[in-house]
């Protein structure tokens, strides 16, 4: 058995949130795409967001949280942000739109997700995947099918 704590509601809301923000996110850029371009897409978000971390870096002055290096590979997050922005903002004016973007997007991170679980990839600990994790896997995959092929007709 596991010890780790149960969630709480305040983490399920919190994800939800995110889902949601992900998904203005998505259209957001996706409107600049199709307004502009797909390189001008991924600027704005960049560039609109490095401001507002600057600007809340400078209000609220944190301490430095440790003196330890973060690896190099982490630096890489801004490099796959930036694809999915890029990504996600062409698919969005696709005939996926922007439920078949999320939806398949999500069966990719919980396909990566389960992969770096597995086998501890970027000193993530090992676990092996269970049959839940198979059977919502499974399930994802699927809701996404019927989404995209028979949703909306």
């Amino acid at each position: 058995m596991s010890t780790a704590p149960s969630p709480r509601v305040i983490d399920f809301l919190g994800a939800f949130a995110t889902g949601g923000l992900l998904t203005l996110m998505v259209w957001f850029n996706g409107t600049l795409a199709v307004t502009g371009s797909l390189l001008f897409a991924s600027w704005v978000p960049h560039v609109t967001g490095s401001i507002l971390a600057i600007a809340v870096l400078l209000f609220l002055r944190p301490t430095k949280a440790s003196t330890v290096r973060a690896p190099w590979w982490a630096y890489l997050g801004g490099v796959s942000g930036a694809v999915t922005v890029v990504v996600t903002s062409f698919t969005m004016s696709t005939p996926l739109a922007i439920s078949g973007t999320i939806a398949l997007g999500l069966g990719g991170q919980m396909i990566f997700s389960l992969a770096a679980d597995k086998w501890g990839i970027m000193g993530l600990p090992q676990r092996d995947p269970t049959w839940r994790d198979m059977a919502a896997l499974t399930l994802i995959l699927t809701g996404s099918i019927i989404l995209i092929y028979f949703g909306g007709a």
